[in-house]
């Protein structure tokens, strides 16, 4: 008889569900938008609903469900199993509850982790490269990392170890949208990129022909090749992911970093070989493998699915 497990990805800007079995073999997918409010529990809701249409798709009653993992944007509060005020989402959003509504839906454990901590394990899990030592990084909405040091989840107290983008990268920058100044999600994330460009347009005057007020990540990345300002706010991006990994590497020292997220996954020759060429003059220890996720935009959701599985059997992965 086949044990079915579930697994959520809540990320700033969609949700993701999948049902799975054992083996991590994906069998249903569901996604819908992630609210902007009025408040947590319309996310909650949303990520309830995606969870159903998962389960209806892979015709698997919600009591079927052995565990199910969640991989969320934080702040956690691992304890509560809730997702606390996030500079991602929107301002009326103030607590979002993880484990209690999707408990109430499948009679099941439910597993709350961070994002990038699910999407270390999905690696480990999933992938053909997974020394005991190893990370990985998303640059997407956000920044954050997953870090596995002898076969071992840093996870912290409350769930939030790693929290990477918000090292300081340059003292008295750019506020991040946490509220504090400098940190590399400031500069780097695809939520902020934007904010990046519109800086070094007024601090370094910078020539340009983007309408700086409607512009995304997107258009700066597209405009890298042709417009000065695009150009410049480029390559400081790269000049601060690599002085960000480095830090990572220099914490850590992990044997591989896998990169994952939207912004690192859509623009890869921008992103991360950039880095790769800059990490040996920036590393005064080993010099890790750099590569893609192995697992694309589902490196997450899969990440807490692979933690679903395994929680019973903690000397697999030892989340």
């Amino acid at each position: 008889m086949t044990a079915w497990y579930a697994a959520v990805d809540l990320g700033a800007s969609n949700i993701k569900a999948v049902v799975g079995d054992e083996d991590g073999t994906v069998v249903s997918r569901a996604r819908r938008r992630t609210p902007r409010g009025p408040d947590g529990d319309a996310v909650a809701d949303a990520m309830v609903a995606a969870t159903r249409a998962a389960l209806s798709d892979a015709g698997v009653a919600p009591t079927e469900i052995v565990r199910c993992g969640v991989g969320s944007i934080g702040p956690l509060d691992k304890a509560a199993g809730e997702l606390g005020r996030s500079a991602n989402l929107g301002p009326n959003v103030d607590r979002v509850p993880l484990a209690k509504p999707l408990g109430e839906l499948l009679d099941a454990e439910v597993v709350v982790i961070n994002d990038a901590n699910a999407g270390v394990i999905g690696e480990r899990f999933y992938a053909d490269r997974s020394p005991d030592d190893m990370a990985y990084l998303t640059i997407s909405s956000g920044i954050g990392a997953g870090v596995a040091v002898v076969g071992r989840l840093l996870s912290g107290w409350d769930g939030n170890a790693a929290e990477v983008g918000h090292d300081t990268l340059e003292v008295g920058g750019i506020t991040c949208g946490c509220g504090a100044e400098g940190h590399w999600e400031a500069y780097c994330s695809g939520k902020n990129i934007p904010r990046h460009a519109r800086y070094v347009h007024e601090t370094e005057g910078v020539p340009t022909e983007l309408p700086l007020d409607e512009i995304d990540a997107k258009d700066v990345f597209d405009a890298a090749d042709e417009d000065p300002l695009a150009e410049r706010v480029i390559e400081r991006v790269q000049a601060f992911n690599a002085a960000g990994i480095a830090d990572l590497v220099h914490a850590y020292a992990p044997l591989v970093v896998y990169v994952g997220g939207a912004v690192a996954r859509n623009n890869p020759e921008r992103i991360v070989d950039p880095v790769r060429e800059r990490l040996p003059d920036l590393v005064m220890t080993n010099v890790p493998e750099l590569r893609l996720t192995s697992l694309g935009d589902e490196a997450v959701v899969r990440g807490a699915l692979a933690a679903a599985i395994t929680a019973a059997d903690r000397s697999q992965l030892r989340p």
